[in-house]
């Protein structure tokens, strides 16, 4: 019986329960993964390096910096090239899309607990645009090496 090119029926089928289980064991949290290494560290940190929820971000003015170029986007944000010109040095300036506060602030904790640590972008300053009230991150600059 032809499927219009996709495949015979029992491969449909296949595919569906294969998505079915899937979804279940998203579900079940008893078949979730669980890392060998690090499985307990975070219960010897405070409780201020992971509760993100209670952490207020303290934002700067965007004043200082001024774009150049575009030079990436993703789904949550557009990032651009930029000059510091307070301290004349580039730096990278991650404008966030709108999203829940809750989000922005897990990834500036994120950021800020991972600070000096191998390949980990510096994160130099938080802003909002005082108009728009559109958040903003300010990136160390590093070349690309591709």
């Amino acid at each position: 019986r032809s499927t219009g090119g996709r495949g015979t029926r029992d491969e449909g089928t296949a595919r569906l329960t294969a998505a079915m289980r899937l979804a279940r064991a998203r579900r079940d949290r008893s078949s979730t993964s669980k890392s060998r290494v690090y499985t307990d560290v975070i219960l010897s940190k405070p409780k201020d390096y992971w509760d993100y929820e209670n952490f207020n971000v303290t934002w700067g003015k965007q004043d200082p910096y001024q774009l150049v170029r575009k030079i990436g986007r993703g789904k949550y944000s557009e990032v651009f090239e930029a000059v510091d010109v307070v301290r004349q040095k580039k730096c990278v300036v991650k404008i966030l899309k709108p999203v829940k506060k809750k989000k922005i602030t897990r990834e500036v904790k994120i950021l800020q607990n991972l600070r000096g640590g191998p390949n980990i972008i510096q994160l130099h300053d938080m802003v909002m645009d005082p108009h728009a009230k559109t958040p903003s991150l300010i990136f160390e600059h590093v070349n690309n090496t591709d």
